[in-house]
């Protein structure tokens, strides 16, 4: 079963994050990732960094993730 801790590797191995936290229950995740990457994006396109970071873990491991995806500004704010 995947882990939150595992869904919050699998991320930062993609994404230079300088905030995540992974919760869930081993099929359904909740994330909170902070990221200078987002900047300038809509939240479809900062959605679809993460999940091209995620891959087919997204169809085979992870059922359902739920994210929070900020930029480093709009997290101190």
């Amino acid at each position: 079963m995947v882990t939150p801790e595992d869904v919050k590797s699998y991320i930062a191995q993609g994404l230079a994050c300088e905030h995540l936290e992974v919760s869930g229950d081993g099929q359904h995740f909740e994330a909170v990732i902070v990221c200078a990457a987002f900047a300038g994006k809509r939240p479809i396109a900062r959605h679809q960094l993460v999940y091209g970071v995620l891959g087919d873990r997204m169809k085979a491991e992870i059922h359902a993730l739920s994210m929070k995806t900020l930029t480093p500004e709009e997290w101190k704010a």
